[in-house]
């Protein structure tokens, strides 16, 4: 007996000094590798977040080597472990539209007409989120706004590369659009919506569904911090924060080649800008350029970047990042100009920053009506964890309630 007490206190001992040294080399981590500047939202909150955010990735990262699970499935069951119960206002089901699950959240409270309809697409880098992740997002939308929320659990990379998560959203959105009032949505009222890579998705299905004339039209399209373009990883806001959580740089390119290709070979040459012909950066460049960023946005820093050429063999692996229904902010001004209104959310500390700030100049410069709500202090991420009551953000939450 004894010798089994002694045998579960040294087993105890080591998980807790295995705990410890998880911990310090997280935060270890964290100092190297970050910065968190000065004028972020609770600053000390999102280094607790991106410290555990590290242990979670490394505790995976060692389950992974020793055989037990990946990696990416062990983050997909830790971020969408939580479930929630019965919302008093609303009714929650889970469905499936053309082969994809959704969750649809209808508000209980009778109306004298139709709901507006939300269709959201969640971020997680086109890899990581599913219907649990966003789900305290998505029953506030539904409650505040009285909307019928349809929460879209798309495929995800790198099983399935793009375009697969696209399509997915596509034929869930058509699908809703031609029975919305099944679901007690106006079908002429329905907005598309989402966050980071969800914004992507939003804006591709907008584009494509723009020229639909056997569909109704799109209301809006809410796009919050959306990556939009794969060909400058050195614009202002790359460059400013290319080091600040929840999103690193690198972290952006990672994820776009994961969806894109299904592994991120040529990652570097895709963050120095060797990865697209010369030609055919200059011919985009009247849309993604520094240039086409307000001055007030380059006071933390800026260096003009040089072009860079590519090589044939790197180009073949990446060319679709020109295709609009991956990169938005490339589609012809003839598309864009059928677009619906947008609302755009940015954070100052954000790398995808100037990705909306160059799609919401694309969209006015074509008539489109554009809101556009900035969070001084906020940064990439910053939204969803509105979903942790305990790690919620004030930025984030004055984020939610522009968007509601």
């Amino acid at each position: 007996m004894a010798a089994i007490h002694l045998l579960l206190v040294l087993f105890l001992a080591v998980l807790l000094a295995a705990f410890i040294l998880l911990v310090i080399g997280a935060i270890n981590f964290h100092f190297s590798n970050s910065e968190i500047p000065p004028g972020v939202n609770q600053p000390v909150k999102l280094r607790i977040v991106h410290v555990i955010s590290i242990s979670t990735a490394v505790v995976g990262k060692i389950l992974e080597n020793i055989g037990i699970c990946s990696q990416v499935g062990f983050l997909r069951y830790m971020h969408g472990r939580k479930t929630l119960g019965v919302d008093p206002k609303l009714f929650i089901k889970d469905l499936w539209f053309e082969k994809v699950p959704v969750r649809i959240y209808q508000p209980k409270a009778p109306s004298a007409s139709q709901r507006r309809g939300v269709m959201f697409f969640h971020g997680g880098g086109w890899v990581f989120g599913n219907l649990e992740t966003h789900e305290m997002l998505c029953r506030f939308i539904a409650r505040e706004s009285e909307s019928v929320v349809v929460s879209v659990g798309y495929r995800l990379a790198p099983e399935h590369k793009y375009p697969a998560a696209y399509e997915d959203c596509l034929d869930v959105t058509t699908h809703f659009l031609r029975n919305a009032e099944h679901y007690g949505a106006d079908p002429a009222n329905v907005v598309v919506c989402g966050d980071s890579a969800g914004g992507n998705l939003a804006a591709a299905v907008s584009q494509t569904l723009a020229g639909r004339a056997d569909l109704p039209r799109l209301r809006a399209q809410i796009l919050i911090y959306p990556g939009l373009q794969a060909l400058d990883f050195n614009l202002p806001s790359y460059q400013q924060n290319r080091g600040v959580p929840l999103l690193f740089r690198e972290h952006a390119a990672f994820y776009l080649l994961q969806y894109l290709n299904g592994h991120a070979l040529h990652m570097q040459e895709v963050l120095e800008g060797s990865h697209i012909p010369i030609d055919t950066q200059l011919n985009y460049r009247k849309w993604v350029s520094a240039d086409n960023i307000p001055e007030e946005f380059k006071v933390r820093g800026y260096e003009p970047h040089v072009l860079l050429d590519c090589t044939t063999e790197v180009y073949e692996t990446v060319r679709r990042l020109c295709e609009p229904n991956l990169c938005p902010l490339l589609a012809e001004d003839a598309v864009v100009q059928r677009l619906p209104e947008a609302f755009i959310l940015t954070c100052e500390y954000d790398v995808l920053r100037d990705d909306g700030l160059l799609y919401k100049k694309r969209l006015e410069d074509n008539g489109v009506r554009v809101t556009w709500h900035h969070l001084e202090d906020g940064f990439h991420g910053i939204i969803n964890l509105c979903n942790s009551d305990w790690l919620s953000f004030s930025s984030g939450k004055r984020g939610l309630d522009n968007i509601v």
